[in-house]
């Protein structure tokens, strides 16, 4: 009996999630118009080449995400030494994240140095990748181990269709949709779904981040000219982008269990169901349940 309602209740979180991540990107699509491919997009407000380097300060301001995301992909092979990641799942997720960040500093990097239609993908899709990662390593701390995966394996699928559609179809909106929904996913599921681990407050930040680094980018020229053409704001948003995985491996070096064991069951106490921890002294200090 436990067991069915526990696989009711997961597939009914499963359900919502979609349902709200498709009605957003439907809003969107249906609000917004097409935003083509053009070489406009590929002209930055920072062009200076410095030792022979085309776009140098676009091109460089990538080596931190190599940094941070080889650091992190090596100390996420070693699992509880170095992060505290008890699902397997986890690891694969943090993993991927870390392996796309090593990826977009490579990608981001390439497309720099030559700014086209055929290499901005290199760029996108590993970003996509690194998002698709962190917004399902979030959900399956907060909604579980089996939802967290099948979001990680349908929003992998999604982000190479995304990006398969804006260059076949000329329309970057799914791309920048996908990039902006987790962004606002997340703060809102902060306060909605319990966190499994400390440190929770880590998940607001690196939203802040994200959603700073796209405000740098939008005001690309503006922030050039405000710093008397020290630094560009595209350039100005890769290093507050390379910030986010730095708080991500903080937060994960950081982060304790909350519980001790942490398994949920549903419990009817004759009016409602009541969501319970196998561990209640550990998980509920204040309840008044027994064990």
């Amino acid at each position: 009996m436990v067991w069915m309602v526990n696989q009711q209740v997961t597939r009914g979180r499963r359900t919502r999630i979609w349902g709200v991540t498709f009605l957003c990107w439907l809003f969107i699509m249906l609000v917004t118009p097409k935003i083509p491919l053009s070489y406009r997009n590929h002209l930055y407000a920072d062009m200076r080449n410095f030792l022979g380097v085309p776009n140098t300060l676009n091109v460089i301001t990538n080596f931190p995400f190599l940094i941070v995301g080889v650091l992190g992909f090596v100390l996420c092979l070693g699992g509880g030494s170095f992060f505290n990641i008890r699902l397997r799942g986890e690891v694969w997720g943090w993993v991927l994240f870390y392996g796309a960040i090593v990826s977009v500093a490579f990608g981001s990097a390439y497309y720099h140095l030559r700014p086209d239609d055929n290499r901005v993908m290199l760029d996108t899709l590993p970003m996509m990748i690194a998002y698709s990662s962190l917004f399902s390593s979030f959900i399956l701390e907060r909604l579980g181990e089996r939802i967290g995966l099948s979001c990680m394996f349908s929003l992998l699928v999604l982000a190479v269709l995304s990006t398969s559609y804006a260059r076949t179809f000329n329309d970057l909106r799914l791309c920048m949709t996908f990039q902006l929904i987790p962004c606002i996913a997340i703060p809102i599921m902060t306060f909605l779904f319990p966190p499994k681990y400390t440190h929770s407050r880590y998940w607001l930040w690196i939203s802040g981040v994200c959603i700073i680094a796209k405000m740098e980018a939008l005001a690309d020229m503006k922030i050039y000219r405000a710093n008397n053409y020290i630094i560009s704001g595209h350039s100005l948003e890769h290093l507050c982008s390379a910030i986010a995985p730095i708080l991500v491996t903080v937060m994960l070096m950081q982060r304790s269990s909350r519980y001790q064991r942490y398994s949920n069951f549903m419990v009817w106490d004759g009016n409602h169901w009541r969501q319970f921890n196998i561990s209640c002294k550990k998980a509920c200090p204040k309840s008044k349940c027994n064990d």
